[in-house]
Parts: structure tokens; C-alpha cells; sequence
């Protein structure tokens, strides 16, 4: 296994991505129009600068998440789109130059910050200056950082010792290593989705003050159902036989498990790149299964199931998906998926997998 699977490999792909977003949107951006320097098509929903369609303002999202909160709030009002596809895996994605052209012409750029989203800040550096309102989703909310439990699997290259040879490295490389660290998946909580929820109210209502009744009626009604969906969660939580959830894959459930006193067992930390357990993190994973008596493995949507199969095929167990709501599939997409509809499974869930057995 090379070091592409550690930290040190997070950061050189981190670099790669860098690289190809600032050659394409140095490319972009000099020749002042997608037709002109890049080819290719113009970006679908991007419009141009301002409120030229109808008079809305245009709203770009990386990611679901913050796409879904815009579009309870706002609905038709605005020009919204999101630059990860249905389907797409967040860890993978890299922005095209239609992306870029799309984000360049947004009134408003919602993204997450963080590791996967480093390429945002070069972008946004090499960008001329403009109006254009940014939001990212980990100023919003207190963040932590990404938690390295018992059992799960330590990325190659990354032990305390390398930790303290970090800090003698100089400042970029302390500030390199912060990023990492943190866990970007905040939407993840309901408490956090409606504190997201809010600031995105207040940047619509200051962007298109038309509607700002529209935005603020909108934004109530929707933090009141997330707050119905924490107040879910609490009640299942407080009448379960357990606390504990055990994910065959990636975890990137801290904000949730931090909210709920939920413990946990996994494979991978959330936004670890390995794929492959180790035999000691997998026989861990099963013994843990056992002991507690656990019914059900849980992992991911939009993941690969093997580790999580083959927990459950060596623990008598079965397979249940957890939706962090970073993305949906097409399908999913097409028939009106929501973060809340997704997060409402997740009960259900949460039920089967605290209560069963024992």
C-alpha cells in the first residue's frame, strides 16, 4: 500500500486537485467566457452574473446538503445548482471548468470548507473581485475534530510521533495538518442543519430582499420540522437498549453520535481514503458485533458494501444503510429524496439497530 492511502497521501491528492482546479480556472478566467480557452458548454443553471433570468439570483452548492436547505427555503425563487452530480462520491469529485464558470457567475457560493473543499479557497483566490456572497458550512456551526476510536483502522504515514515532528514543521504545514483534522461533516447533526438553515436565510434576505417574507416563512416552517426530527432522534435514543452503532465503513457521523451520546465502532474515520480494513480492525469489528449483540452492520449510502458484508456474513447479522445525506443517486434525486426524508429513515434505523436483539 503506498502513502497515497495516508495523510501524507491525502495531501498530495489534495494538491493534485488544486492544481487541476487552478489550471482550469486560470484558463477560465482569462479568457472570460467558457467558449473562449476551455470549450465546452455552458453550465446548466448558472446563468449569468446578477438576476438576468427572471430576475432571480443565482445560488451554486457543492454538495446536497446545503442544495436541499437552499431549496426549502428559497424554492423556485432562485437560480440554484449543485456542482456534485447524483450518483457522485464527494471524496472524488474534482470541478470542471463548467463548474468553475458557474460558481464565477453565482450572486451566492454555498460550500462546505475542509479538506475535500481546499480546492474552493484557490479558486476563489484566483477569482477577480466581485459581489459574489460565500458561505462555508463549518463557519456556521462549532466544529471537532475527526476521532480516531478504538479499533478503527490509522492511516498509514500518521502516528502521535509524526503529530509532534508536525509541529516543528512550520506554520503552513500546522495549518495544513488543522485541515485534516477537523470533521467537515457538520449538516450531519439536525441541530447543525438549522443553524446552517439560518445563515442561509439571513444571505437570501440581504441578496434579494424582495423576497425576504418568502425566505423567512420558508426558514421558520423548515427549522421547525428539524427540530421535530432532533426531538425524534432524542426519543428513540433515550428509550434504547443500547447506545452503540457499528459501521463497516467510513464514519462521518461524529456531529450526529456527539448530539445523541451515542457510541460508535468503524472501519474509517469520515474522511479517511483507505478502502481496504485490516485484518486486526476487521476481526475487532466482528468480535464487537458479537459481544454487544448488535443486529445489524451499518454503512453508507452510495458506498461499498464489502466490509460491511462481510462483518455481517462472519456475525449472523444484516446490512442496514445509514444516509449521511452527502448525496443521493439519481433515482433518489429525480423522486424528490430530501435531507429530511433521508434523515427519517435514519430513525427507523436507529430503532431497529438500538433495540434489536439482546
Amino acid at each position: 500500500m503506498t502513502d497515497m492511502t495516508g495523510r501524507s497521501g491525502k495531501r498530495k491528492r489534495r494538491g493534485i486537485f488544486r492544481s487541476r482546479a487552478l489550471a482550469a480556472a486560470g484558463c477560465v478566467l482569462l479568457s472570460g467566457s467558457l467558449l473562449a480557452g476551455c470549450g465546452g458548454t455552458e453550465a446548466s443553471g448558472s446563468g449569468a452574473k446578477g438576476q438576468e433570468d427572471e430576475g432571480k439570483i443565482s445560488v451554486v452548492t457543492t454538495i446536497f446538503p446545503q442544495y436541499d436547505f437552499v431549496r426549502q427555503i428559497a424554492g423556485d425563487q432562485v437560480n440554484l445548482k449543485m456542482l456534485l452530480k447524483p450518483g457522485e462520491e464527494t471524496h472524488s469529485y474534482e470541478p470542471t471548468p463548467q463548474d468553475i464558470i458557474a460558481i464565477q457567475n453565482s450572486n451566492v457560493f454555498i460550500y462546505v470548507g475542509g479538506e475535500n473543499d481546499a480546492w474552493v479557497e484557490e479558486i476563489l483566490e484566483s477569482m477577480p473581485e466581485s459581489d459574489m456572497v460565500t458561505l462555508k458550512l463549518m463557519d456556521c456551526v462549532d466544529t471537532v475534530e475527526e476521532e480516531e476510536v478504538e479499533g478503527m483502522q490509522s492511516e498509514p504515514g500518521h502516528s502521535h510521533e509524526e503529530e509532534e515532528e508536525h509541529v516543528h514543521e512550520g506554520e503552513e504545514e500546522e495549518e495544513t495538518h488543522s485541515i485534516h483534522e477537523i470533521d467537515e461533516h457538520v449538516w450531519t447533526s439536525p441541530e447543525n442543519a438549522s443553524a446552517i438553515v439560518g445563515k442561509i436565510r439571513d444571505i437570501l434576505i440581504k441578496e434579494d430582499p424582495s423576497n425576504s417574507g418568502f425566505y423567512e416563512k420558508n426558514a421558520e416552517e423548515y427549522q421547525e420540522r428539524l427540530a421535530e426530527l432532533d426531538q425524534e432522534f432524542r426519543d428513540v435514543v433515550s428509550n434504547a437498549k443500547r447506545n452503540l452503532l457499528i459501521f463497516g465503513d467510513r464514519f462521518p457521523f461524529r456531529y450526529f453520535a456527539d448530539a445523541y451520546g451515542l457510541d460508535y465502532y468503524a472501519a474509517f474515520p469520515g474522511c479517511a481514503s483507505d478502502t481496504e480494513p485490516s485484518a486486526a480492525t476487521m476481526a475487532f469489528l466482528i468480535n464487537k458485533v458479537k459481544e454487544e449483540k448488535v443486529p445489524a452492520v451499518l454503512k453508507m449510502e452510495l458506498s461499498n458494501d464489502n466490509i460491511a458484508n462481510a462483518i455481517a456474513e462472519a456475525t449472523g447479522t444484516e446490512v442496514k444503510t445509514f444516509y449521511s445525506c452527502h448525496n443521493l443517486t439519481a433515482e433518489e434525486f429525480e423522486n424528490g429524496e430530501t435531507y429530511l426524508s433521508m434523515m427519517e429513515k435514519n430513525v427507523e434505523t436507529l430503532k431497529e439497530v438500538l433495540n434489536g436483539w439482546l
